[in-house]
């Protein structure tokens, strides 16, 4: 959730530094701070808590005209939110200063170590790096931050300066993501690209262990191994006004009224209605390999877990393939049976998701053939898959994920019928009925938003706000839907709200169920209609408030259920969304 932003150029640090975290503030954070050097030898640090507002009107009272700096948002993990223990956090000198993204997870026995030489003032375990920096600091900033790193375990995102040095900063980063912008007697450091986007298209993206010094004229990379290393540059396409809000309240509401569009980027080129055929570049999978593939393991987590359910059905249903779909962060931690004649998926929507990234060198290890689903090109899981499908949905600000699920949705269901195409289980006219289905879909997505419509759920919504509890219902494609509909009211509303599958809530959870838990169940037009229907009933039957989503004109729910969000049919029994 933290935002980190660096800066040396010729510019005022302080204002560089304090756009760029106003950029990453949709992140969530509960403190920031900020560090500026501004004559050698001498660095002032600011932090607050709150709102970087905060923060803001402090530096107003402030003189720093340093062309050097480093700032950071936090969201505490170590530590309560206060002063002490917002970043950025300095050694006991106070010369050397660092922010820090990440978990250093044998941070206790360094602080152990470490507090017998130096005075440890916050609960932090970004301390204990800046001790350990400096315990080997001779002179030379990055054979500190070099020999320190051997003794680190765990995740970081990691940029240091040291006041006696004001021509650089260094920059490293270990499963947690930080880009390098590249200007014109200036560069940049960030966590996140619409950070800098203001100020440079050119992107460098580090890899694990890589460490750079990072000059205002030039950058020096260095791999893990130590060796001079050189990257490419990265030219980012986005608008700058596609990141920002575009007159909605927030983010995530513009996001979600992105939608049409983005699956139609999603679509846009890997589709031919004329000849019924489907195109995916970039997979670098021949069609030896497809043939010789007899399993598919999907690993993503939170709203790109759910997507790969979905994408199960897809491939099973399509491909007559055995498809599992695993949390990453359960997969890397176990002894996964996988081979050279199983396809795994990485889904991630920023391609640097630590536990999908650790999960896919795991099955990289392994022999596995290996494909990202991803949104960020050039992002660290791109580089470590054979081939990748990119959603093409722009940049998504919102940290609860929209328009990505529904373009991501959107490429599974295109990668289960290329497969298809290239096996030949599948004619023509087949993948030209559902590419003309697909390119109907963003027009019935827009009917959701007429204004009936956006004011019949914000009723509904309005009900929801009282309750504390909610169960989401669904089976088949909709179960999945179900948990993620769940986990958007757990992230957006704080109201606890569990996805289950229809068919198992007479099995334990309909003993919860009265006048106080709402029940959410999707019951469109499908072969599990009647089943769906039944479960409402018996939850009705409980006394819970019930709400639907379904096939528009459906006459027997209306008549069934307290509230009902409708839908638009495309083909009868034809499942994407």
């Amino acid at each position: 959730m933290c935002g980190i932003v660096g800066y040396i150029g010729y510019q005022l640090a302080k204002d560089i530094i304090l756009d760029g975290l106003k950029k990453l503030e949709y992140r969530g954070y509960d403190s920031s701070g900020i560090s500026i050097i501004f004559e050698k030898g001498k660095l002032e640090t600011i932090r607050k808590v709150g709102k970087l507002k905060n923060l803001e009107n402090e530096l107003k009272n402030l003189n720093l005209n340093g062309n050097i700096g480093i700032g950071h948002t936090r969201w505490a993990t170590h530590g309560k939110p206060s002063e002490i223990n917002a970043h950025p956090h300095t050694d006991e000198s106070g010369k050397l200063v660092i922010v820090h993204n990440g978990i250093i997870e044998n941070y206790m026995s360094l602080k152990n170590e470490l507090k017998s030489k130096y005075e440890f003032k916050s609960d932090t375990d970004t301390e204990v790096i800046a001790h350990l920096i400096m315990d080997n600091y001779k002179g030379d900033l990055y054979q500190a931050v070099k020999l320190a790193l051997r003794r680190i375990e765990g995740t970081y995102a990691l940029v240091v300066m040291h006041a006696d040095n004001t021509d650089y900063i260094i920059a490293t980063k270990n499963s947690s993501p930080l880009i390098i912008g590249l200007g014109e007697n200036e560069n940049f450091v960030a966590s996140d690209i619409p950070a800098i986007l203001n100020h440079t298209r050119d992107i460098i993206y580090l890899d694990d262990q890589d460490i750079a010094i990072v000059y205002k004229d030039k950058i020096d990379l260095f791999n893990k191994e130590g060796n001079k290393v050189s990257k490419n540059i990265s030219k980012i396409s986005w608008s700058i006004s596609a990141a920002e809000k575009g007159g909605f309240e927030h983010f995530m509401l513009k996001e979600i009224y992105e939608q049409p569009f983005s699956i139609t980027q999603s679509l846009a080129g890997r589709v031919s209605e004329v000849e019924g055929k489907i195109y995916i570049e970039d997979l670098n999978l021949k069609i030896e390999d497809l043939n010789n593939i007899n399993r598919i393991v999907i690993l993503a987590c939170g709203t790109s877990y759910y997507a790969g359910i979905v994408g199960k059905y897809y491939l099973e249903n399509i491909l007559k393939i055995p498809t599992d779909v695993d949390y990453s962060s359960e997969f890397r931690y176990r002894n996964p049976v996988i081979d050279n004649k199983t396809l795994v998926i990485a889904i991630s929507q920023s391609g640097e998701t630590a536990d999908t990234l650790a999960a896919i060198k795991l099955a990289n290890s392994l022999g596995a053939k290996t494909l990202g689903i991803l949104n960020v090109i050039g992002s660290a899981i791109s580089r470590e898959t054979i081939g990748n499908i990119y959603i093409h949905c722009g940049p998504e600000i919102g940290v609860a994920s929209t328009k990505a699920f529904t373009s991501t949705l959107t490429c599974l269901y295109l990668f289960a019928l290329y497969f298809a195409q290239e096996k030949k289980m599948i004619n023509s006219d087949y993948i030209r009925e559902k590419i003309s289905n697909l390119k109907h879909v963003p027009k019935l997505i827009e009917k959701i938003f007429s204004p009936n419509s956006i004011k019949n759920i914000k009723n509904i919504s309005n009900k929801l706000a009282n309750f504390k509890d909610c169960l989401y219902l669904g089976r088949n494609y909709n179960y999945p839907i179900a948990l993620e509909g769940a986990l958007k009211l757990k992230e957006i509303s704080y109201i606890h709200a569990e996805g289950y599958p229809a068919g198992e809530m007479k099995h334990g959870p309909i003993a919860l169920i009265d006048k106080n838990t709402p029940v959410i169940a999707i019951c469109t037009e499908s072969s599990t209609y009647d089943k769906v229907f039944s479960n409402i009933k018996e939850v009705k039957a409980r006394d819970a408030l019930t709400i639907t989503i379904a096939t528009e004109g459906d006459l027997n729910l209306a008549t069934e259920v307290d509230y009902i969000i409708n839908v638009q049919k495309l083909v009868k029994r034809f499942h994407l969304l």
